[in-house]
């Protein structure tokens, strides 16, 4: 796998992540667990969105 279509894979993750946190935050039985880990999924996706799209300017 190229690292474009790697990073292209880890956006789709990452937005899949966000529709379904905001489902979850539409849900008035919302778990605030549940919630967490999505949010900590996005941000380890991000990082790493970020690192790569930083190696791959250089």
């Amino acid at each position: 796998m190229t690292i474009q279509a790697h990073i292209a894979s880890l956006e789709k993750k990452h937005g899949a992540l966000e529709d379904e946190l905001e489902s979850i935050l539409a849900s008035p039985s919302s778990n605030d667990q549940e919630i967490a880990d999505i949010k900590r999924r996005k941000l380890r996706l991000k990082d790493e969105l970020q690192k790569l799209k930083k190696d791959t300017r250089h």
